[in-house]
C-alpha cells in the first residue's frame, strides 16, 4: 500500500524550473532514496513533502489525502538534516526532547519517548552529555533519535551521513537500514552517493535535470540502467555503438567484435538498427586465446590494486575500458577480456 504519493511537483528555482513534475510513492515499511548529482532537486523534493517549501503545482498526499495545506508540524513527519542541527547549549537528552517539548508533550511521556529513541539508536548511556562532547558519528545518531522521538508516520533524510569520514559512514550506513527495518517507518533518503543508496534503498529514484530519469529495486537500477546518463552517474563508463545482425539470439556487431548482450531496454529492435551499448566492469574475466563472442583484445595502461580486486584500464582501438579482475596485470601488457552476457546491456537510448 502507498502511504506517501507525490503526484506531478513541478518547481522553480530563480525563474528556472528546477522540479518538472515528478511523481513518486513509498509504502508502508519501505526506503526510497532519491540519487542525483547536486543542483538535481532532491533536498528541495524532500523539503516540499515535509512542508518547508512549497510546490508551485502538484500534490502530496499521506494515506490518499493531500497534505498540502497541512502545516509541516501537523505532518508527522521526521525530518534530519545533513549538519544534523543539534543545539549546543543542550545536552543529549534535552535535544532529543526537543521537538516532543514544542509540541506539547507532558514530561513523563516525553521522559519516555527520548529514553526509548536513544535506545534505538544504541545512544542510551549519553543522555546527560554534551553534544558538543560528541564525534561526528555520535551527533549523527543524537539527531537521528530527535527525527524518531515523535513516532513519526515518515522519515526523511537529507544526506545525513556526508559528512563522515568513509569508514564511519560504511559503519552507519549498515546501523541505519537495520534500524529502518526494524522499526517499520517508511523513509525518503536522499543521497548523491551511489553505493550508500544500493546498501539503505529497498528502492531506488535516480533524478536529473528535474526528472525522475529511473526508478527501482538498487539490483535493478544497477543491471539495467536505462540510458547512458543513468549508466555514467552509477560510474560506468564502457561504451560503444553497434549494429544489429541477430534479433533471437540478439547479436550485435562492434569495432571490437561480436556481443551477446542479456538485456536490451529499447524496444522493437530489427536488424540493422544501431544501438548504444553498455560493457558493465563486473563479472569479467581474462581469456586464454582472442577471438570469439563477448572478447575484447587491449593493451593495459592502468592496474591499481582495491583490496577485493584490481581496476584494470585498457586501450582498445583508441577507446579506453575499464575493468574489474581478480588478477593482477602488467602495465603494456597484451590481454583478452571475456565478459559475460549479464554484463552486457543495450541501452534505451
Amino acid at each position: 500500500m502507498n502511504l506517501l504519493e507525490i503526484v506531478g511537483i513541478h518547481k522553480n528555482y530563480e525563474g528556472k524550473p528546477l522540479l518538472k513534475g515528478i511523481s513518486l510513492s513509498v509504502s508502508s515499511g519501505e526506503t526510497l532514496c532519491l540519487l542525483g548529482r547536486s543542483g538535481s532537486g532532491k533536498s528541495t523534493l524532500l523539503r516540499i513533502v515535509a512542508g518547508l517549501e512549497t510546490a508551485d503545482s502538484g500534490d502530496v498526499r499521506w494515506n490518499g489525502e493531500s497534505v498540502c495545506d497541512v502545516p509541516t508540524w501537523k505532518r508527522q513527519f521526521g525530518l534530519m538534516f545533513q549538519d544534523y542541527a543539534l543545539f549546543p547549549h543542550m545536552n543529549v537528552s534535552e535535544n532529543v526532547a526537543f521537538g516532543l517539548r514544542m509540541a506539547g508533550m507532558k514530561k513523563a511521556e516525553t521522559s519516555s519517548f527520548v529514553h526509548e529513541a536513544l535506545e534505538l539508536v544504541n545512544m542510551s548511556g549519553f543522555a546527560t552529555r554534551s553534544v558538543t562532547d560528541l564525534s561526528g558519528g555520535e551527533q549523527q545518531r543524537i539527531a537521528l533519535a530527535r527525527a524518531l522521538a515523535p513516532h513519526p508516520r515518515l522519515l526523511m533524510l537529507d544526506e545525513p551521513l556526508a559528512a563522515l569520514d568513509r569508514a564511519l559512514r560504511m559503519e552507519l550506513q549498515e546501523e541505519l537500514r537495520e534500524l529502518l527495518h526494524k522499526t517499520g517507518i517508511p523513509a525518503i533518503y536522499v543521497t548523491h552517493d551511489q553505493e550508500e543508496a544500493f546498501v539503505l534503498g529497498d528502492r531506488i529514484a535516480v533524478l536529473s535535470d528535474g526528472f525522475v530519469e529511473q526508478s527501482g529495486s538498487p539490483e535493478e537500477v544497477y543491471k539495467a540502467p536505462k540510458n547512458r546518463s543513468v549508466a555514467e552517474f552509477l560510474g560506468m563508463s564502457n561504451f560503444i555503438e553497434g549494429k544489429v545482425v541477430s534479433v533471437n539470439p540478439l547479436e550485435v556487431k562492434t569495432e571490437i567484435g561480436l556481443l551477446l548482450p542479456s538485456n536490451c531496454l529499447k524496444p522493437d529492435v530489427k536488424i540493422g538498427d544501431q544501438l548504444l551499448v553498455l560493457i558493465q566492469t563486473t563479472g569479467a574475466n581474462l581469456a586464454t586465446r582472442q577471438g570469439g563472442i563477448n572478447k575484447i583484445n587491449g593493451v593495459v595502461s592502468e592496474c591499481v590494486f582495491r583490496g577485493d580486486d584490481f581496476k584494470v584500464t585498457i586501450s582498445c582501438h583508441e577507446t579506453i575500458y575499464v575493468f574489474s579482475l581478480s588478477e593482477h596485470c602488467e602495465m603494456g601488457q597484451s590481454i583478452t577480456i571475456q565478459v559475460p552476457d549479464s554484463s552486457i546491456v543495450c541501452l534505451e537510448e
